[in-house]
């Protein structure tokens, strides 16, 4: 269940690791920054609170120091100009690589020209090639001119919402070019929080027949569900984000588009206590524990580790 015969891929972006077999490295986890709603936009313009951004990533980048799980920022804009001040911001204060998240094309192609005449592509995420994209070939031609390394790649079919639709889309979009880059990890297109196990079996289709690294934003299932906060209240919200997201990154996940960054305190406890457990699972099948010193449960539980070696020397 925890093992894919299929050679899995590891992929480097900007040192980060991200791929492999389940709990080989733990799950990239990607905030969300400039969205609509965020407390710290002041306006479309590229005005925001600049020390609350900074006091965000530096929270985030302490959780991923403390837990041992990789993280970088997705940055919403509307606009090319609105993406190249976040960028300029960005860039001035984390070493961290970061995407921007554009849902028109050509304004995103107008944003990543401005990556590419920066010279930071090693940092960059593309978000993404999708199947809804007019142009794929086109678009991949233009990425690769540009120099763009990695690439987020979106598996949806419309027609057929199925796990295995994913796989087809997948398979379709990576025919048309979307195979070329030195970084491809798949999203499987989180729709609401039921159909969320659509894709986590997809990740799990995928992988074993690609071995490309899968994840998904979890937050669309779990931040959509807006009754929740009327059933439970605020705390039940929370509580219901970290319990989805944390189960979600146990199930064939490398990445996790988590959401908000302010939520941060919250999904990286949850997405490490799910890779500990994710860890003695692997364990259960395998009889290894991966030696990465980056995974929770090295962070955390190195005496238990001892006593599993232990035993099975005895053995």
């Amino acid at each position: 269940m925890f093992h894919f015969k299929t050679e899995q891929k590891v992929f480097d972006l900007n040192k980060i690791k991200v791929g492999g077999q389940p709990g080989e490295h733990p799950p990239l986890q990607i905030a969300s920054m400039f969205h609509n709603k965020d407390r710290i936009l002041q306006d479309r313009k590229g005005n925001f609170d600049r020390e609350r951004a900074k006091e965000l990533i530096k929270k985030q980048e302490e959780l991923s120091a403390s837990t041992g799980i990789p993280s970088m920022v997705a940055m919403v804009a509307n606009t090319a100009d609105e993406a190249q001040i976040y960028i300029d911001f960005f860039l001035e204060t984390t070493d961290m690589p970061f995407g921007i998240d554009m849902w028109v094309a050509e304004k995103r192609a107008k944003a990543t020209e401005y990556v590419a005449k920066l010279g930071v592509q090693d940092k960059f995420l593309y978000n993404s090639i999708t199947p809804w994209d007019k142009d794929i070939k086109g678009q991949v031609n233009k990425l690769k001119d540009l120099g763009i390394k990695h690439v987020v790649v979106q598996a949806f079919d419309d027609k057929d919402q199925s796990p295995s639709g994913r796989l087809k889309s997948l398979e379709s979009l990576l025919e048309q070019g979307a195979d070329s880059f030195d970084t491809i990890i798949v999203d499987t297109s989180v729709m609401n929080l039921p159909a969320t196990s659509f894709s986590l079996l997809a990740n799990k289709i995928i992988k074993d027949k690609t071995g490309l690294p899968c994840g998904g934003a979890y937050s669309n299932g779990t931040h959509m569900w807006k009754e929740s906060r009327e059933v439970w209240g605020l705390e039940g919200f929370k509580a219901m984000d970290a319990v989805a997201q944390g189960m979600s990154s146990v199930l064939w996940s490398d990445f996790n588009f988590y959401g908000p960054i302010v939520t941060a305190p919250r999904i990286f406890p949850a997405v490490a206590t799910a890779h500990i457990l994710l860890s003695t699972l692997v364990y259960d099948e395998t009889q290894v524990i991966p030696e990465n010193d980056n995974l929770p449960i090295r962070k955390y539980f190195g005496d238990f580790l001892e006593k599993l070696a232990a035993g099975a020397a005895r053995k």
